[in-house]
């Protein structure tokens, strides 16, 4: 596949150019970034050869990104909006995510397959499925549907002799474009601009429609994801946790992903054990969570639309549960990071659908979804076995809590035994927002030090100047009555080969 082809040079210039962009941000993931150079020089040949003899052509400026603030799937506003970028092209894998400001063009990649071998292997599993099947796929291999789709007629109709005998039902990608929804160019469907494929073959009669990492497809009507299966093409990455665990279904083993096709290695895996593990992992931290008197709101995502929204939301029920809430806002979190803030007992990380389980067994404290915090926070709820991965779908997925009478005791199945959730009552005033917020708690704490304040262990602070205030350790202390330390010491001078006090020069 030559360079053009693989970046899609030609499209990309044509939407820069039809939307008039004159400061285009280039963004790469660490993997791609060997090649940024090549696609800026085939971008410039591409834009002077196709509008020759036009001067704005030449003020266009096309800027390299890397080592993006958050995850490389979602677009990087925020880098872009140090250079006034009037738009995004995203190259490598992404998760489609809408923006909130930029309009973006994703270069999905064109990852090898052998079409006739998927279909083989789709035919043979969907004529031993008992129920129809919706095949879904990750957006590189996106490139090759239409193949695949041709491939599986072929194959079908050598394998059944007729078409009446299994029926396949494949996704489209929503669209390669995204502009704001404040554009009046969108349709109104998550900012994104109608999607020029067409082959969705999901009938005549269409249902529901679903959408998941950029797929779009609509089942029959009267059908709902219980009644197929799925066959998903792709490897085992973010893709594919975020299909599994949004398609779980009610129950375990009764409706499940049925069948990964892996394109490098050509062959089937049926494996579901990763999926029982993974939410059984996940059901664990919810219960950690209920557990937590001190919670801190990890902002993984400035460029995700509605991110503001699930804040505020997230905000007022852990205040509504008696908990104490900190927002956090820092990019790429790992162990060293989070483990700065000792006092938080539970992390909700607030990033785009396939970035948003972090495997948080060497953190010091869990960290969790949206949609696990609600089910944490919201006395009476019940998980059903739904899971919801994206938190722009939680408004109209978040469970109704059973109006619970006040000092009503909980039982927790981590402690044995059951336990009365504290009122919630400031020690004292906290009212900031933001990041500098745990930063003036610290300096209120350690003032606070002198007071009578009984000793509190992790787990029972009400808030950040309790817990910073029972630490046997609140930094160093300097005698206040004098002004210079009791004795001066003179350091070295000198190069460090041989300080000037040095008997031997060797």
């Amino acid at each position: 596949m030559d360079f053009e082809s693989k970046y899609e040079v030609s499209r990309v210039a044509t939407f820069i150019r039809s939307h008039n962009f004159k400061r285009v941000a280039l963004q790469f993931p660490d993997e791609l970034l060997k090649d940024s150079t090549g696609v800026v020089g085939a971008l410039r040949r591409e834009l002077r050869s196709r509008w020759e003899g036009e001067n704005d052509v030449k003020e266009i400026g096309l800027y390299v990104m890397a080592d993006t603030t958050y995850g490389s799937c979602c677009v990087d506003e925020v880098g872009a909006s140090h250079i006034n970028a009037d738009c995004v092209i995203h190259y490598g894998h992404t998760c489609l995510s809408p923006t909130s400001n930029l309009p973006a063009f994703f270069v999905f990649g064109k990852a090898p397959i052998n079409a006739s071998y998927c279909a083989k292997h789709l035919c043979s599993y969907a004529l031993s499925s008992s129920k129809p099947v919706v095949v879904l796929f990750g957006l590189e291999y996106g490139h090759a549907l239409q193949d695949v789709i041709e491939a599986s007629m072929v194959e079908k109709t050598s394998l059944c002799g007729h078409t009446s005998r299994f029926e396949l039902h494949f996704a489209d990608v929503i669209s390669q474009a995204m502009i704001p929804k404040k554009s009046s160019e969108t349709n109104g469907q998550s900012g994104l601009l109608s999607s020029s494929t067409g082959n969705g073959g999901c009938g005549d009669a269409v249902g529901k429609t679903y959408r998941i990492g950029g797929l779009l497809w609509s089942l029959e009507e009267g059908c709902s994801m219980e009644d197929y299966s799925l066959f998903w093409i792709g490897p085992d990455n973010s893709a594919f946790a975020n299909v599994v665990l949004t398609f779980n279904g009610c129950e375990i083993g009764t409706y499940c992903i049925d069948i990964r096709y892996d394109a490098t290695e050509n062959q089937l895996l049926a494996d579901t054990s990763q999926q029982r593990r993974i939410l059984k992992r996940r059901y664990y931290l919810v219960e950690k969570a209920k557990d937590a008197g001190i919670v801190g709101i990890l902002v993984g995502t400035l460029g995700v639309a509605g991110y503001l929204s699930v804040i505020h939301q997230i905000k007022e029920m852990i205040t509504r549960a008696g908990k104490k809430a900190y927002t956090l806002v820092m990019g790429k979190p790992n162990p060293a990071k989070l483990a700065n803030f000792p006092e938080c007992d539970v992390f909700i990380y607030i990033s785009c659908a396939q970035t948003a389980l972090l495997d948080s067994k060497e953190f010091l404290a869990p960290v969790i979804t949206p949609f696990e915090a609600i089910l944490a926070f919201t006395r009476g709820s019940e998980w059903t076995g739904k899971y919801v991965m994206d938190f722009q779908d939680l408004a109209a997925s978040t469970p109704v809590g059973v109006e619970i009478p006040e000092k009503e005791a909980r039982f927790s199945f981590l402690q044995g035994g059951y336990i009365e959730d504290p009122d919630f009552q400031d020690i004292d005033d906290e009212d900031e927002d933001g990041a500098l917020a745990l930063v003036n708690t610290t300096q209120t704490a350690l003032q606070a030090h002198d007071k009578d304040l009984k000793i509190i262990v992790k787990g029972t602070a009400k808030s950040g100047v309790e817990f910073f205030a029972s630490r046997s350790f609140q930094g160093l202390e300097i005698n206040g009555n004098r002004n210079a330390p009791e004795t001066f010491v003179m350091g070295r001078t000198g190069k460090a080969s041989g300080y000037v006090h040095e008997t031997s020069k060797h």
